[in-house]
């Protein structure tokens, strides 16, 4: 009798807090969304990314941000709130922030693909003949400052077979004014003994 009113210390009853956290495990390893991240990793790595509109894509970068939550939702916010996937890695941090459940770690995914694409863009260009005609000047540029949201005066320095020695900003001005020293670009296209140069 004594013994029937009597209650167990906590953490003694067997199983409860074992059986409680296999429970909150289970749950945590095998999410309802994650069957969906493996069908869209799947279609994208047999169809590229042409295989994906831009909302599936951009879930393809918050995956690495955001391990253990759908990212559906935040993902057409995005591209609701800026229009395409390539202005949305373009945005500035402050205005992503705008959005909700955009945090440090998924701003940094996105800036991470920015860099990324930059990188490779220059890294092709430097290694083969460029800069040969109109069209691959403007293509370039594009891809170096479209969706920057001040002007900017780029100076592209061409040896002579118009390989791209440096890529440089030579200043910062406001949205529609930034503001040209002509002996600094001089000094500086001497200094990379460049023949050529481009301006944007």
């Amino acid at each position: 009798m004594a013994d029937r009113g009597k209650r167990s210390e906590p953490g003694t009853e067997p199983g409860l807090f074992e059986a409680a956290g296999s429970r909150e495990q289970a749950s945590a390893a095998s999410p309802a969304h994650m069957g969906h991240r493996d069908r869209l990793r799947d279609r994208f790595r047999k169809g590229g990314a042409e295989a994906l509109p831009d909302y599936e894509l951009l879930e393809l970068v918050l995956f690495r941000a955001i391990q253990r939550r759908d990212t559906k939702d935040l993902a057409k916010r995005l591209i609701a709130r800026f229009g395409s996937f390539a202005e949305v890695i373009n945005a500035p941090e402050h205005r992503l922030k705008e959005v909700a459940g955009t945090g440090d770690a998924v701003i940094t995914e996105l800036k991470l693909i920015h860099a990324a694409a930059a990188r490779l863009a220059r890294t092709g260009l430097v290694q083969r003949p460029l800069l040969t005609t109109g069209p691959d000047v403007i293509a370039y540029l594009t891809l170096a400052q479209a969706y920057e949201h001040r002007e900017q005066f780029r100076i592209l320095f061409l040896d002579k077979k118009n390989r791209l020695i440096a890529d440089e900003v030579q200043g910062e001005g406001t949205v529609d004014h930034t503001p040209v020293y002509v002996r600094e670009v001089v000094k500086r296209a001497l200094e990379l003994s460049a023949p050529q140069s481009s301006f944007g």
